[in-house]
């Protein structure tokens, strides 16, 4: 039975996912052909960025240099997000037919989640890296601008994104995509970093309601990730394998789990002094009773991600930039065990953190070094190849 209607369908493109198809010149198409193929995905990096920075200080060890090092990927994170926010504008103005060609392209729209959170994420970067550099005051003026702007595009993209891929996309069955899941779980980052910002509320009503506004987007994004995580599964279990472009993505199932991990403790850590004190411990209580299962199931689908890169490595898998999903959803799982760790004084999730983080940190290298690569050489901005045939599976 097809679960959704179909009049048109759209069958899964590997290539698309990494960069956008080629379509005509027209609408400014001849003006900077470099940024024509620069699409949402981009904001990847600077997410994957950004939270190397936020994880590594929030580690429950201190190691000698590591917030100086984060200090500097934060300054980096940021001039990223500045650049890529500048060539998606010119995208926008020079190849218009593009940009609307990409909100259609049910590959590509879903990208849309990613801008919000690399807002979401450097901002929460700078309130607790950048802070060392800028300042309290400047520190929290920019988190306040890019919490803002984040959780307004996230949720915005958490309706659109389904609205289209329900009334235009019409994906077909057995084509779903981990990469669905980017436009729900902006939300899940806007509750996290929420958290952050809620102590410097006046105390009051003003406080309690971001306390629990935030806690709402966990919900938005955590019923919306149970309802797209099974028809992941089913397509995995039905379909086979992801084409290879595509095997890396898999890794984003860990972002929705990592991050309400993290958002659940962070929160307990600021209810205290916005809601009264039997819901306070409450709070506390839930970040563990709900963290220590999620993170269970997480290591679980890391287990199965990894396995399932192991294979398409060992079948030839090239870098692309669905690499980067490597790291920001890995990062997310770094500061759920760092939270957990500091509600529960467990050393077992402490260095379960570090683990998670070193492996964070290699992934941020090779795909930055690779990205950097194709950038210079050109491959990254290039129209891309058609598409090959899929295949069955056939083993």
């Amino acid at each position: 039975m097809a679960i959704f209607p179909q009049t048109r369908t759209a069958q899964p493109l590997p290539v698309i996912a990494l960069l956008p198809r080629r379509t005509g010149v027209q609408g400014g198409g001849r003006r900077l052909p470099s940024l024509r193929h620069i699409g949402p995905n981009w904001y990847a990096s600077v997410m994957g960025t950004a939270i190397v920075a936020s994880a590594g200080v929030a580690l429950p060890v201190d190691v000698p240099g590591l917030r100086a090092a984060c200090t500097v990927v934060w300054a980096l994170s940021a001039v990223m997000l500045v650049t890529v926010l500048a060539a998606r504008a010119g995208h926008w103005l020079h190849h218009r037919d593009q940009a609307r060609a990409h909100l259609l392209d049910p590959a590509v729209a879903p990208f849309y989640g990613c801008l919000a959170m690399a807002l979401l994420a450097v901002g929460g970067a700078t309130l607790t890296v950048g802070v060392d550099v800028v300042g309290v005051r400047a520190a929290l003026a920019v988190d306040v601008v890019l919490f803002v702007a984040g959780t307004a595009i996230g949720l915005v993209a958490a309706v659109v994104v389904p609205y289209l891929m329900v009334v235009r996309h019409r994906p077909a069955p057995g084509t779903a995509s981990p990469v669905w899941l980017l436009p729900l779980v902006a939300p899940m980052v806007s509750a996290s970093q929420g958290a952050l910002l809620v102590p410097h509320v006046a105390a009051g009503q003003g406080r309690e309601a971001l306390l629990l506004a935030c806690y709402a987007m966990f919900g938005l994004s955590l019923l919306a990730t149970l309802v797209v995580l099974p028809l992941v599964f089913a397509r995995l279990v039905h379909q086979g394998p992801l084409p290879l472009a595509l095997t890396p993505t898999l890794f984003l199932v860990l972002g929705p789990l990592g991050q309400s991990t993290t958002a659940v403790n962070q929160l307990a850590d600021a209810a205290p002094g916005a809601v009264a004190g039997p819901y306070a411990s409450a709070f506390g209580a839930f970040a563990v009773l709900y963290g220590v299962p999620v993170m269970g199931f997480a290591l679980l689908w890391l287990a199965l991600a990894g396995a399932m890169v192991t294979r398409a490595t060992r079948d030839g898998m090239g870098f692309a930039m669905t690499w980067w999903a490597f790291t920001f959803p890995v990062g997310t799982c770094v500061t759920g065990a760092a939270g957990l760790a500091r509600h529960t004084g467990l050393d077992a999730l402490t260095w379960l953190a570090v683990a998670l983080y070193a492996f964070l940190v290699v992934a941020w290298a090779v795909a930055g070094t690779r990205t950097v690569r194709g950038v210079v050489s050109g491959a990254l901005t290039a129209a891309p190849a058609p598409p090959a045939a899929a295949t069955a599976r056939t083993r």
